[in-house]
């Protein structure tokens, strides 16, 4: 028994990738925690606990004595997320406005801007006073790197930390030594690089707050479908209610151009409805009594009444937010090679910047170009980068595709998707409509419509399935039905009953047999459907044979076309079905698949799969999600094909809302899209940092002569960043 429970945590103070593999390791430590993923980009924790022996009390805590803050994730994020940008823009020009002085009196003269003699008099005095201030403007990196050291988990506030301090408190030592006429330490000042640094720091975080909300504007766009409120029918008044007071059960009323406020079963009226919001579809649905609607879709053309089914987080809507946060929230494979290298980056880069200190001084070179090296080292590296990589492009990918009705449940599921070599496609209700349908009507000795028309006034009577697809046959016809008498259902051969004084009947030849009804005239044409894969009844008035009719389940609308272009795309297809091989065959050279895996059970089918896995083979399952949950689980990669049912969102890596097997290509070509993504963030971001610390480090200064100031360095950590998050946004250029 899975006595686990979850909750989701939003963390405030995190400031780089290191933070967030910090506070997961801290997590993962606690007895009673299963599993903790901590996410940097969205700045939530996602855990998972046994509450006997933890609660999000103590979880918590365990968070705030790692120097972050933490509340339980109740969407409110934008709000959070909002207030945050604007703290740190107002940040950035305060640090700007404080610092354009240093800029001037420190610079003014190299750039050929006139210094006026008083100014020029008090410049050290000009520099420590704003220096300080633009320190005091951003104290909470300092604080937040001192406690990381202390603590020995240094994250990279401590770089920061490291550099813009030896900065100034160099320089507060040579004006003190200056000011009392002593040479004791190069008297060059480093008043700017600390600013320029906290600057440039505080522009970055802002740029990368910015960016970063606009990745999430997926799960943002959901929240905001959802109406504030509904019409409610009670004792025949109407009155608007907010939308949480809805209960199921309650009458709700939907005009024309309203949202439909919450799941519910059309119980009066006909419209058309616009899904597109929920399933991607861009033709509105038409919806009339006892039809099932999705709450969060606008409601186009007439009056609709509608009982409520689901509210809350039953709702569809709610548990597509849910899948597409916990996906958000999810680690890629991919993703745990940039969290080791984040865990010992911060260490290491503070190991290089005193090695560079330590080589400038023992070469013999100035104590101030020793200083810039170590400062630069220290503000040059960069793990944000490394952390924003994969989750940004994870958030666009996921939000992207949940826009086309396809919800993709897990980061790892995007990995998994580009590797599938096999597609298995269950047949019934996954490549056919899964409700038989008459296909064709064989004339013997009378007109198709009166053919029709014996055999569907006598299966009315029944409940099978063929019978009620003659039924439905007649009535797309208007055919209008006959009544009969002396009823008689025959199990597992047909109906027989009278109409009009003359015995019919519709079914089997053994049922024919029975009757000593000669069908050999008509033998041929029956093996002939039979072979196409169709079932064949024969239709009988007295002892003549009338006419066949051929039922077939058939295929969805573009089942073919998907099919055909998976096979372009390299992928080998096999179908999977309970039905006879002939049946299977008939329907797997209609969409031109050669592999058919024939009369396999429900419980079978999750073997076949395991056999393909054994030749080596990645397979991913396209299920409708009811009864294909064990195949869908055992697959690499299972999609849930269930037009949002309940079961889909629960079975299956990848749910496809709509019923559309073109979304299994463009779930596969998403995924491979979003990793190739993650692959370009990951590859810059290692490429600066391999490139950039050597560099910071002096590599080039035997060569050129030139040391990289730590103010550029700072600009180039920024940029770094947000150049990732930028990357990950240019996805909404997907086509």
């Amino acid at each position: 028994m899975n006595n686990s429970k979850k909750t989701s945590l939003q963390i405030q103070g995190m400031h780089c990738a290191s933070c967030a593999v910090s506070i997961e390791k801290s997590l993962q430590k606690k007895k009673g925690v299963k599993t903790a993923t901590v996410n940097f980009a969205t700045e939530k924790a996602s855990v998972e606990f046994d509450p006997r022996a933890i609660d999000v009390k103590k979880i918590q805590n365990e968070i705030k004595k790692l120097g972050y803050k933490s509340q339980t994730d109740n969407h409110d994020h934008a709000k959070v997320h909002a207030g945050e940008v604007k703290k740190m823009k107002k940040r950035f020009w305060i640090s700007l406005i404080l610092g354009l002085p240093i800029v001037y009196v420190s610079l003014g003269s190299m750039l050929g801007i006139p210094i006026p003699q008083i100014i020029q008099k008090y410049n050290t005095a000009i520099q420590f006073v704003f220096a300080t201030l633009v320190i005091v403007a951003n104290i909470h990196i300092w604080s937040s790197g001192i406690k990381k050291l202390f603590r020995f988990k240094p994250n990279m506030d401590s770089l920061i930390f490291i550099g813009t301090a030896a900065a100034y408190f160099y320089s507060l030592l040579v004006s003190f030594f200056t000011l009392l006429n002593i040479e004791v330490l190069p008297s060059h000042l480093y008043f700017e690089s600390a600013v320029l640094i906290l600057v440039f720091i505080s522009l970055g975080k802002y740029l990368e707050a910015l960016t970063k909300g606009k990745t999430s504007e997926a799960v943002k766009r959901l929240i905001g479908l959802q109406p504030k409120e509904a019409r409610i029918i009670k004792n025949g008044k109407e009155t608007k209610i907010p939308i949480d007071k809805i209960k199921p059960g309650d009458i709700l009323l939907v005009k024309p151009g309203e949202k439909i406020p919450t799941d519910g079963q059309v119980i009066d009226g006909y419209s058309g409805v616009d899904e597109k919001a929920i399933t991607g579809e861009s033709i509105p649905v038409e919806k009339k009594k006892g039809d099932t609607v999705i709450g969060a879709t606008i409601n186009k053309t007439g009056i609709l009444k509608i009982k409520a089914t689901k509210v809350g987080k039953d709702t569809m809507l709610a548990q597509i937010i849910k899948i597409v946060d916990e996906a958000i929230g999810s680690k890629a494979p991919i993703q745990l090679l940039a969290d080791k290298v984040s865990l010992y980056f911060v260490p290491s880069v503070i190991i290089i910047s005193i090695i560079s200190f330590a080589v400038w001084l023992f070469t013999g070179q100035a104590f101030a170009s020793a200083l810039t090296a170590f400062i630069s080292v220290l503000i040059i590296a960069c793990p944000c980068a490394l952390g924003l990589a994969t989750p940004t492009a994870v958030m666009m990918g996921t939000g992207l595709a949940a826009k086309r009705g396809i919800l993709i449940k897990t980061s790892k599921a995007l990995e998994i998707a580009q590797k599938i070599d096999m597609i298995i496609f269950d047949k019934t209700g996954t490549l056919t409509k899964g409700e038989p349908e008459v296909v064709d009507i064989i004339e013997v000795s009378k007109k198709s419509s009166e053919i029709l028309q014996a055999a569907a006034s006598v299966e009315s009577n029944s409940d099978h399935p063929l019978a009620q697809s003659i039924v439905k046959e007649a009535k797309k016809e208007n055919i209008s039905l006959k009544k009969t008498q002396n009823f008689q259902e025959v199990p597992g051969k047909g109906v027989v009953a009278e109409l009009n004084g003359e015995k019919i009947m519709a079914g089997t030849r053994k049922l024919m047999a029975d009757n000593n009804i000669k069908i050999e005239k008509v033998e041929k044409q029956m093996q002939k459907l039979e072979n196409q894969g169709k079932t064949a009844m024969l239709i009988a008035q007295n002892q003549n044979i009338i006419g066949i009719i051929a039922v077939a389940d058939t295929l969805k609308e573009h089942s073919a076309q998907a099919i055909k272009t998976l096979q372009k795309m390299g992928k080998k297809i096999a179908m999977i079905t309970g039905d006879n091989r002939r049946v299977g065959q008939a329907i797997a050279k209609e969409l031109g698949i050669d592999d058919v895996l024939a009369e396999v059970l429900p419980q079978q089918k999750a073997q076949q799969i395991k056999k393909l896995q054994k030749q080596g083979h990645t397979v991913a399952m396209v299920g409708d999600g009811i009864n294909d949950a064990p195949a869908l689980a055992q697959a690499d990669l299972g999609i849930a094909i269930g037009s949002g049912t309940d079961v889909a969102l629960e079975t299956g890596e990848i749910v496809l809302v709509k019923d559309d097997l073109r979304d299994v290509v463009a779930a596969i070509d998403l995924s491979k899209y979003t990793l190739r993504k993650i692959k370009q963030n990951l590859f810059w971001a290692f490429f600066y940092n391999s490139i950039g610390i050597p560099i910071a480090a002096g590599i080039l200064f035997p060569f050129t002569g030139w040391l990289l100031h730590p103010a550029i360095a700072a600009a180039a950590m920024a940029f770094s960043s947000v150049s990732v998050v930028l990357n990950s946004l240019s996805m909404k250029l997907y086509k």
